[in-house]
């Protein structure tokens, strides 16, 4: 069974920095997607950074050039690098882990952290 866990979520003054770790644990396969997501109360969960196995990224349109996901050699970490932080990036940051096989997908969500960005 795959577990991921998040950290490094906090308070923030606007144009701060945060860097957000997800470490997984459990089998990982070679083909697989690492996410951030985040989610503000009362709203859809959004997609803000992916990284492919491959070592593709894509961002969301609103964090471009300011966040930036990578992850380390062993591919079970992945981190967020967020920088000029507004308060509108204040909400729940989740890490997900798609593993796939084929055509089929198994997907791991981590329990999330908290960021908070005061102005």
């Amino acid at each position: 069974q795959v577990q991921l866990a998040e950290s490094g979520g906090g308070l923030v003054q606007a144009g701060g920095s945060l860097r957000l770790s997800c470490v997984a644990s459990g089998s990982i396969f070679s083909t697989n997607v690492m996410d951030w997501y985040r989610q503000v109360p009362g709203k859809q969960r959004e997609l803000v950074a992916s990284i492919i196995s491959t070592g593709s990224t894509n961002y969301a349109d609103s964090v471009k050039g300011r966040f930036t996901i990578s992850r380390d050699g062993t591919k079970k970490t992945v981190y967020l690098q967020m920088n000029s932080l507004k308060p509108e990036d204040t909400a729940a940051y989740y890490c997900k882990l798609t593993n796939w096989q084929g055509v089929t997908h198994y997907d791991y969500w981590g329990q999330g952290t908290q960021v908070t960005v005061s102005s």
